[in-house]
């Protein structure tokens, strides 16, 4: 990766706190930065990347700060870039908000992490539970860090301290999936994936090592058993935890688990989805004097399963007024800043049909600005429904003391990029 430097600038790119790990570069260049930035957005061009000779900027800006990695070499960006998130969410793990007040809060522990999380360059430990073992809020807890090594740094297992005892052992297994679906004006499905992840919510003492078993269908192939229903899944990520040799070997997944909440593993399943809320719409201009919006939403997924908190987002002429809406179900309202009509339905059954009808009022002659109007989206959650047929077949504790320990699973598919265009 190799950054040469870490600053965090407030708007007006002044310098709040900087760490200089290499020496390579020097630190005065980064006046450079916020020049090159406004210049940038004059010309309403903006890139991630900025140069100042040999020297390169990456950054990223959060809330009212700009967090820049300077660096005079052909560094892997992607990486620089996963860093510099890391630093926000370490950040914001310890001052819950990440704000100019906060860094000027905090200058010591700030620096303490500056120089635990990145070593000449290179990052080191990023996994902001860990660092709260040694690196606290208060001062003088800090003076006695420096001569006491945690035991997760010395420890094999980096991610989970020795010693861990809970009066009931479980573990809460979450499999969220996100639907991205992209539907055309005629109907067709353009473009549809499943995002998923398992996270858990580990409350186990000792040391125990952990097995899970989903229906696999390279793991079903291996074994000679491909029956019933299998997934292939593309793209999977794992937690450090995860022992990659054994699962390239036989698709096991198996771990010694962080403590507390972590997430696991993350995938992908390219695969053809039907749109699991279906949407109708018809939109009928009068004159260019009203509009008049029609919306009808089916949900197309089983019976026993509801969806829970659907939004249906639809948009709008911007210069409609005098809102009036009818709805079957839930209710809607007019966002004028964003040119939407929000159709909120709390509870939203398998196999239902609602219908949403709303009036406005056109004042201006205009042109006929529905035209390449932006789409139809939908978000929504259904729990225990896992839209891909993924299942959790097994999860095998094992603990050198023998405790018995209770799994629980839950199933999650939500909304991702979820768009419908329209016609109308």
């Amino acid at each position: 990766m190799s950054a040469s430097a870490v600053f965090v600038l407030d708007l007006k790119g002044k310098v709040l706190i900087c760490r200089n790990y290499k020496g390579d570069v020097d630190m005065s260049e980064i006046d450079h930065f916020f020049t090159l930035l406004m210049q940038q957005e004059e010309d309403g061009l903006i890139s991630p990347v900025m140069s100042h000779g040999n020297v390169h900027f990456l950054w990223i800006k959060h809330n009212n700060l700009y967090l820049v990695a300077t660096t005079n070499k052909n560094s892997n960006a992607s990486l620089v870039y996963a860093f510099l998130y890391k630093l926000v969410e370490v950040f914001t793990e310890y001052f819950k908000e990440l704000e100019e007040e906060s860094i000027q809060d905090n200058f010591v522990v700030v620096y303490e992490l500056l120089d635990e999380l990145m070593d000449f360059g290179f990052p080191q430990t990023t996994d902001s539970k860990i660092l709260q073992e040694y690196i606290t809020q208060q001062g003088q807890k800090l003076e006695v860090a420096k001569t006491k090594v945690p035991t997760t740094v010395t420890n094999a297992v980096s991610w989970r301290s020795e010693g861990i005892r809970y009066k009931k052992n479980e573990v809460f297994i979450d499999v969220i999936e996100s639907i991205n679906v992209l539907v055309n004006a005629n109907g067709s499905v353009m473009s549809s994936d499943i995002v998923g992840c398992i996270r858990l919510k580990t409350m186990l003492s000792g040391m125990p090592e952990l097995r899970l078993g989903l229906n696999d269908r390279v793991l079903f192939a291996l074994t000679g058993r491909d029956k019933g229903k299998t997934v292939v899944m593309e793209d999977v990520k794992f937690h450090q935890c995860v022992r990659l040799s054994r699962f390239e070997s036989d698709r096991t997944i198996s771990f010694i688990p962080p403590d507390g909440e972590s997430e696991l593993m993350s995938y992908r399943i390219n695969t053809h989805v039907k749109p699991l809320i279906w949407i109708e719409s018809v939109i009928e201009k009068f004159s260019h004097s009203r509009v008049e919006i029609m919306v009808k939403a089916k949900g197309q997924f089983k019976k026993q399963s509801v969806a829970n908190n659907v939004e249906i987002r639809v948009p709008v002429p911007s210069d409609a007024d005098s809102p009036k809406f009818k709805t079957s179900t839930g209710h809607a309202k007019y966002v004028p800043e964003k040119n939407l009509v929000v159709w909120s339905i709390k509870s939203f059954p398998g196999g239902k049909e609602f219908l949403m009808r709303a009036h406005f009022g056109l004042p201006s002659v205009e042109n006929d600005e529905l035209e390449g109007k932006p789409p139809i989206t939908v978000k929504f959650e259904i729990p225990y429904f896992p839209v891909s047929g993924i299942q959790v077949r097994y999860m095998k504790i094992i603990e050198k003391s023998g405790y018995q320990a209770l799994p629980w699973v839950r199933y999650i598919t939500q909304s991702g990029d979820y768009q419908l265009r329209t016609n109308s």
